[in-house]
């Protein structure tokens, strides 16, 4: 475990969550907003954990991490975390839940843990994050987080324009 809110315990993912993963990346929202990565099988979901998470973990000390809900056995209901892209200047925020799960604040709340991480323990001094134009929730959350938006950028070769959000951290 890295921290815990009210709700929920966030810690990080290891290759036993392989089959949340799988699930959560066959999501409409994530497919929509994030992007299909294809994962179709459990060993599809370890690789993606491997070359993702666990060497982000590994290279930076920090990734995304699995959000565990108290109130149900703990079950895992999404992830949040931090990444370095190397298409960005500086760290990155994301986050992602299942169907049942977004909307209901979850976010929020790991996010705000999420930051004082960035600011406290990997001693960040600025946070960014990318969203679609169209995921509005994605943006009301990252303004509720305090992060505003600086420009239109297209850091994949995909060449979809997101919308770059950054905070500076005191």
């Amino acid at each position: 475990m890295i921290a815990e809110t009210n709700r929920l315990i966030i810690s990080k993912l290891t290759l036993e969550d392989a089959s949340f993963i799988l699930e959560l990346t066959n999501t409409p929202h994530f497919i929509k907003y994030v992007g299909n990565k294809n994962l179709k099988t459990l060993e599809d979901a370890k690789n993606y954990l491997k070359e993702g998470t666990l060497k982000s973990y590994k290279n930076f000390g920090f990734g995304f991490y699995k959000l565990q809900l108290k109130q149900e056995q703990n079950k895992t209901i999404g992830t949040c975390g931090l990444v370095k892209r190397e298409q960005l200047d500086h760290v990155d925020i994301g986050f992602a839940m299942l169907p049942g799960y977004e909307g209901k604040g979850f976010g929020l709340e790991a996010s705000k843990e999420i930051l004082k991480l960035a600011k406290n323990t990997f001693k960040l001094t600025r946070i960014l994050a990318i969203t679609l134009p169209t995921n509005s929730n994605s943006i009301k959350l990252l303004e509720k987080l305090g992060l505003t938006y600086e420009k239109r950028v297209k850091p994949f070769e995909d060449d979809e324009e997101l919308l770059l959000f950054a905070k500076d951290l005191h």
